[in-house]
């Protein structure tokens, strides 16, 4: 599903964000993307979701050549992702409904189907109840359980997760990274970027170590060697 092979990626400025990275997310994976802050974790969630391109190497999701991906070709890569920040991004003037409707409207859906697939991604959050709240009248994790319904509506095969338990207490946190392990049971491949080496620690799940722009360690690879 996502396909890192001998990437690099230099900015404009001259800072090398990443260097030689190469690795394979497959189909139905869950990975942490872990390492300190400026280690490279956004900038291989820019490449994956084509807001940056690869300076060389090839980055392929999906089946799509990010290097190659031509401008009208971008929306339809980005139907085939779910993205949850740790800021939440909800629109405050719209409830929680509205907010998810709204990732439908953007996308062209028919307005006769919005409603119902709405409340159906609500429910698998756990947040039917709150359907006609607004953002400022719930909890952070009740928020970010909002932005996972919105990055869901689609039906991504692939989901990317950027630090997103960063803003949430501990108990908000383990509810919304099994909320993550329910969709990626449910075959949705899932990349998250986190700081949280406890959470990442007390998992099975694929580790990819990033340090000064470089893979240094790779879970997978030391399953394989054993």
């Amino acid at each position: 599903m996502i396909k890192f092979a001998d990437v690099s990626k230099v900015y404009g400025n001259g800072a090398r964000a990443l260097q030689h990275v190469s690795f394979h997310l497959q189909r139905g994976q869950f990975a942490f993307l872990t390492g300190h802050s400026g280690a490279g974790k956004s900038t291989v969630l820019s490449l994956v979701s084509a807001h940056e391109r690869p300076s060389s190497g090839d980055v392929r999701v999906a089946g799509l050549h990010i290097g190659h991906l031509k401008s009208r070709d971008i929306p339809r890569l980005r139907r085939r992702l779910g993205v949850v920040f740790q800021d939440f991004r909800l629109l405050e003037y719209r409830t929680a409904e509205e907010n998810v409707a709204f990732a439908l409207e953007v996308t062209g859906a028919r307005p006769n189907v919005i409603p119902g697939k709405t409340m159906r991604v609500l429910t698998k959050v756990g947040l039917a109840s709150k359907a006609r709240a607004y953002p400022g009248e719930m909890s952070g994790g009740e928020q970010q359980r909002v932005a996972i319904a919105r990055a869901l509506v689609n039906d991504p095969p692939i989901l990317l997760a950027d630090e997103p338990t960063g803003n949430l207490d501990e108990r908000a946190a383990r509810s919304i990274f099994q909320l993550l392990r329910d969709i990626n049971a449910g075959g949705t491949s899932v990349l998250m970027a986190t700081h949280n080496l406890e959470l990442v620690r007390s998992t099975g799940y694929r580790n990819l170590e990033l340090k000064q722009g470089e893979l240094v360690f790779d879970s997978a690879e030391e399953t394989s060697a054993a």
